[in-house]
């Protein structure tokens, strides 16, 4: 029998300082009657040292799975890290996290799919693993997303924070578990509403650019928030279509927490009872690609071994896909 792709352990981690709405509204003109209304969010875990970057927080994500599981680091053979917020352009910061924990015979590499990523990083650890080729894959997903946030910016400044998560993906040929199905979709046009104005080859960091407030996230919030209700909604009614399940089959939907309004809007188009929906948003914000993997991380302990799990994401590109899978410990 031909082995599956599984989720076999989880890990995450979240700086200990919190940024509540109290404090921001310090920092700039809101209050938390309007981001609790708006986004849903009360607090945030900021990573606040600045000579840490997200190979910290994912570092701590993986050391974390590794103690639970007593895996040893040379047991590991592929590290996927999805980020939008690498330590450096290069080199990558899967191979900063390899370094930081021990691993010696892996490879490593980064995954850019925004919030995404760590959607595209199952994706591809389920065909290595299929393929035969690799026992152990480290999939992490970690964001320092507070350094790319302009606390200027009252419409984008409540909404992120910091976190690392890492999931630990091995072969099974046991039935009722696994990875079983993941869809995935990218449409450019999403770049005009969501994106970094400058710091990359088509606008270098400059003088200018850096007086122009042009590497911090830029959202137009009302489109971002259109697509992603719509792509996220048809994209899950797509994968249980093609698997033959409605929302009554699924034990738990696992939604990006970008926004309550959005998680909320995707819910009541699936048909999922609220009550089987992983929600962390108000103590953990947007997370970006690190979301998903640290709900599985909360929430590890009620998931029983079988529970079908839809995971769903959105992100900047536009980026967006579900996986379905069976919860395999």
């Amino acid at each position: 029998m031909k082995a599956k792709a599984v989720i076999t352990g989880i890990g995450g981690y979240l700086p200990e300082d919190i940024l509540d709405n109290q404090e921001l509204s310090r920092m700039v003109d809101t209050t938390d009657e309007w981001i609790m209304t708006r986004v849903g969010i009360k607090e945030r875990h900021i990573l606040r040292d600045p000579h840490l970057g997200t190979s910290y927080l994912g570092a701590c994500a993986v050391k974390d799975l590794m103690s639970k599981k007593n895996i040893k680091p040379e047991e590991i053979e592929v590290i996927l890290c999805a980020t939008s917020t690498p330590d450096n352009i290069f080199p990558s910061t899967a191979s900063k996290i390899a370094e930081a924990v021990g691993i010696k015979n892996a490879f490593a590499f980064d995954i850019q799919a925004a919030c995404s990523g760590f959607l595209v990083g199952l994706n591809i650890a389920t065909g290595f693993i299929e393929s035969g080729r690799y026992k152990k894959v480290l999939v992490v997903a970690a964001e320092k997303m507070s350094f790319m946030v302009d606390y200027q910016d009252r419409q984008t400044c409540p909404l992120f924070g910091d976190g690392g998560a890492a999931a630990l993906v091995e072969p099974t040929t046991e039935e009722g578990i696994g990875i079983v199905d993941c869809l995935l979709h990218t449409d450019g046009v999403g770049y005009q509403h969501l994106h970094m104005k400058s710091g990359g080859s088509v606008s270098p960091a400059s003088h200018d650019t850096v007086e122009r407030r042009e590497h911090y996230i830029y959202q137009e919030g009302s489109a971002v928030f259109k697509h992603a209700v719509s792509d996220m909604s048809q994209v899950c009614a797509d994968i249980l279509e093609r698997n033959n399940l409605t929302g009554e089959d699924i034990d738990w939907l696992v939604p990006h927490q970008a926004n309550l309004r959005i998680i909320d809007a995707v819910v009541k188009r699936t048909a999922i009872p609220h009550e089987r929906v992983m929600i962390n948003i108000e103590h953990i914000g947007n997370t970006s690609a690190a979301s998903v993997p640290l709900c599985l991380w909360e929430y590890q302990d009620r998931l029983k071994k079988g529970d079908k799990l839809l995971l769903t994401a959105f992100g900047a590109g536009f980026i967006w896909g579900a996986v379905y899978l069976q919860w395999g410990f």
